[in-house]
C-alpha cells in the first residue's frame, strides 16, 4: 500500500507548505493566502524529479512575481529528513526537487517487504463492482471481438480488485428472444433436411448458415433419431434450442476456462422472463409515468428521458435539438418482450436485487447507440446510470499474417474463432496482445506474436524475468542469496541506469491508479515493457557478479525487485512469469 511517488509529491507540498508559512512568519511573504499548487514529474530529468507550481498558482494572490515567491520560498527551504537533497528555481516560477538516496531506498524497501501485495492499494476500498464482459450470443463459436473483450474484462476487474475494490464478474448468456427462436429456425431446417433431403426443406434466409448449426443438427438426429418429425413446432423447437444451447454454453465455458477466464456467475435472460422480473421491471417503469402504448406495442419514453438528462446536464435545446431521440419498444404488439426490456431488467437487478455500486460492461463499438438510452432506462428507474453505469466501448480487431488480413482458419477453412487463435497463437501472447488500448482499432499480427525475440513485447517481458531468475540461480550457486534489507546500502545504486529502474519500480503503483481511473488496462502492458527495458539497461551498464561485496548485494537486491515487480504485472495481465525460457 506504499506509494513512493505520491509520498514524494505530498512532501514537495508540505515542505514547500512549510518553507511559505516560515517566509510569511518573518514578514517575507503575505500571510493568509490559500494555495492550490500542483506537483508533477517533469519530462526532462534536467528539472528535477519533482517540480512545484505553488509560486506561480499564489502570484495573484500576493501581487508579486512568481519566480520572486520561489526565491523567498527556496530561502525558507529545509529538507532535512526529507526525500531531497536539493532544491532549484527554474523558469518563471518553478520550484524543482532533486530526490535524495532515501526516497530510493524506501522504493526497495516497499517492493520487498509488500511482495505480491507490491502496487496494491485501497482506493476503491468499500466498493462493490459488476465487470460484465463477452456475453456472446450461445448460438455459435466465439469470434475476435469476444476474444479482445474477454481480456479486457478480466484484466480490468484483477486492476479494480488491485485498487481495494470487491468485484464480481459475470456472463450474460442471452438465452431467451430473437436470437434463440433464429437459432431453433436454424437447428430445425438442417434437422429436417437429414430426414427429408436439403432440396425438400428451404433453410430460413435470415438463420445462421454456419456449419456449427450442420454440426448440432446431427448430433441432434444421431442421439434422438426422427423422433422429432412430426411434433409440434413449437416442441421441436424448445427441444433443439435446448440441445443446442446445452452443448454450446459448456464449450463456451471451456474455451473461456483455457483462455484463462473463470466468472463469478454466468447468469441467464432466460430466468428473468421466467421469473417475472421483466415485466415487473416494464411496470415499474410504466407506474413512473415513462411508457404509453401505440399500435398494440408498449414503447418507453426514451427520448423524454434523455432530453430530460441532457437538460440535468446543461445541454441547451439547440444543442437538444440535434440529437436523433427515438423512443423504444419494450413489448411488441405480439405480448413479446424486447431484448431492451430484458436489458433493463438485467440490469435493475444488478443494482437493486444484488446492490452493486457500480457497474462496468465491456461492449462493442457498434453498441454506443445503446449506451444513453440504458443509463437512461436506469435514471427512470431511480438506479442513477449516468453515474453507477460505465460501458467501455472496444474497437474491432484486425488479425494479420505477414502484413496479409486474414479472416479464414487454415486449419477449418472457416472464419476464426477463439478456438482456432488459441491453437495457432499461445493463451499468454493473446491475453497480451488483446489487452491494448479499448477505443483504438487494434491489428493482431500472428507472426509478431509467436516470434522469439525482442520485438515481441510478450516475449522480451517475460525474457527479462527469466533473466533475472537465471540470474539468482547462478548466484545462488556461488553463494550470493538476496540479502535482507536490513544489509542493503542503497546509496551504493547511484549510476543512472540503477536509479532510473528504480523510478520505474516506484511508478507501478501510479500506473495501476490509472489503469483503474481510465478503465484502461493496457496501462500495465506499457508500463512492463519500459520496466523490461529499464532492467536490460541496467544489466548491461552495471555488473554484479564479480563485484565488491556490498555493491553486489544492492545490485541483487535490485535485480530481484524488478523480478517481483515484473511477475506483479504479468499476474495483473492473467500472463505466467517463466522462470527459464
Amino acid at each position: 500500500m506504499i506509494n513512493m511517488i505520491q509520498n514524494a509529491k505530498d512532501q514537495v507540498l508540505a515542505l514547500t507548505e512549510k518553507a511559505y508559512q516560515a517566509a510569511a512568519a518573518a514578514g517575507r511573504l503575505p500571510g493568509d493566502v490559500s494555495v492550490r499548487a500542483g506537483v508533477e514529474i517533469p519530462k526532462d530529468p534536467a528539472n528535477g524529479d519533482y517540480t512545484t507550481t505553488f509560486a506561480l498558482a499564489a502570484a495573484k494572490a500576493m501581487k508579486m512575481r512568481p519566480r520572486d515567491i520561489a526565491e523567498i520560498l527556496l530561502e525558507n527551504l529545509d529538507l532535512t529528513g526529507s526525500y531531497f537533497a536539493s532544491a532549484e528555481i527554474a523558469g518563471a516560477g518553478f520550484l524543482n526537487f532533486r530526490l535524495g538516496s532515501s526516497w530510493f531506498e524506501g522504493v526497495l524497501s516497499a517492493v520487498d517487504s509488500e511482495g505480491a501485495a507490491y502496487g496494491r492499494s485501497d482506493v476503491l476500498k468499500g466498493q462493490s463492482i459488476m465487470v460484465e464482459f463477452v456475453s456472446a450470443n450461445p448460438t455459435g463459436p466465439m469470434h475476435m471481438g469476444n476474444a479482445r473483450g474477454g481480456v479486457l474484462g478480466d484484466t480490468l476487474a484483477s486492476v479494480l480488485e488491485a485498487g481495494g475494490a470487491r468485484v464480481w464478474r459475470e456472463f450474460y448468456v442471452n438465452d431467451a428472444g430473437n436470437q434463440i427462436e433464429k437459432f431453433a429456425n436454424s437447428l430445425e431446417a438442417r434437422y429436417l433436411q437429414i430426414l427429408l433431403g436439403e432440396d425438400a426443406v428451404e433453410f430460413p434466409e435470415d438463420g445462421y448458415h454456419g456449419d456449427d448449426i450442420r454440426e448440432l443438427a446431427q448430433a441432434y438426429y444421431d442421439a434422438h433419431g426422427d423422433g422429432l418429425r412430426d411434433a409440434a413446432k413449437e416442441e421441436r423447437h424448445a427441444a433443439l434450442a435446448k440441445f443446442g444451447l446445452e452443448r454450446n454454453i459448456p464449450r463456451m465455458q471451456s474455451d473461456l476456462r483455457r483462455y484463462k477466464i473463470e466468472y463469478d456467475q454466468w447468469f441467464f435472460e432466460s430466468q428473468l422472463h421466467e421469473s417475472g422480473y421483466v415485466a415487473g421491471t416494464v411496470q415499474l417503469l410504466t407506474d413512473r409515468g415513462y411508457t404509453y402504448e401505440k399500435e398494440g406495442a408498449l414503447w418507453l419514453a426514451t427520448s423524454r428521458i434523455l432530453e430530460e438528462n441532457y437538460r440535468r446536464a446543461g445541454k441547451s435545446e439547440k444543442d437538444i435539438a440535434k440529437l436523433d431521440l427515438k423512443d423504444d419498444v419494450l413489448r411488441r404488439a405480439n405480448g413479446f418482450y424486447t431484448y431492451f426490456a430484458a436489458d433493463i431488467a438485467y440490469h435493475r437487478n444488478k443494482f437493486e436485487e444484488r446492490g452493486f455500486d457500480k457497474v462496468i460492461n465491456i461492449w462493442g463499438a457498434d453498441h454506443h447507440g445503446h449506451v444513453a438510452r440504458l443509463k437512461g432506462a436506469m435514471d427512470a428507474l431511480g438506479l442513477d446510470g449516468t453515474n453507477r453505469l460505465d460501458i467501455v466501448l472496444m474497437q474491432l480487431v484486425k488479425l494479420l499474417r505477414d502484413g496479409e488480413v486474414v479472416r479464414m482458419s487454415k486449419r477449418t477453412g472457416k472464419a476464426i474463432s477463439l478456438t482456432d487463435l488459441l491453437d495457432e497463437v499461445p493463451v499468454d501472447a493473446a491475453r497480451w496482445f488483446f489487452n491494448a488500448k479499448p477505443d483504438t482499432q487494434m491489428d493482431f499480427d500472428l507472426g509478431l506474436a509467436v516470434r522469439e525475440d525482442s520485438e515481441n513485447p510478450i516475449y522480451y517481458v517475460e525474457y527479462a524475468h527469466a533473466r533475472i531468475c537465471s540470474l539468482l540461480r547462478n548466484l545462488s550457486a556461488e553463494g550470493h542469496a538476496v540479502p535482507a534489507m536490513a544489509d542493503v546500502d542503497a546509496a551504493l545504486l547511484n549510476h543512472e541506469t540503477e536509479l532510473a529502474l528504480i523510478k520505474q519500480l516506484a511508478l507501478f503503483c501510479e500506473e495501476l491508479r490509472l489503469a483503474a481511473r481510465d478503465y484502461d488496462p493496457s496501462h500495465i502492458n506499457r508500463y512492463l515493457v519500459e520496466l523490461a527495458g529499464c532492467f536490460h539497461r541496467f544489466y548491461t551498464a552495471c555488473r554484479i557478479k564479480g563485484e565488491e561485496e556490498q555493491l553486489l548485494n544492492a545490485r541483487l537486491k535490485l535485480a530481484d525487485a524488478a523480478r517481483s515487480v515484473l511477475k506483479n504485472g504479468l499476474a495483473l495481465l492473467g500472463v505466467d512469469a517463466p522462470e527459464k525460457m
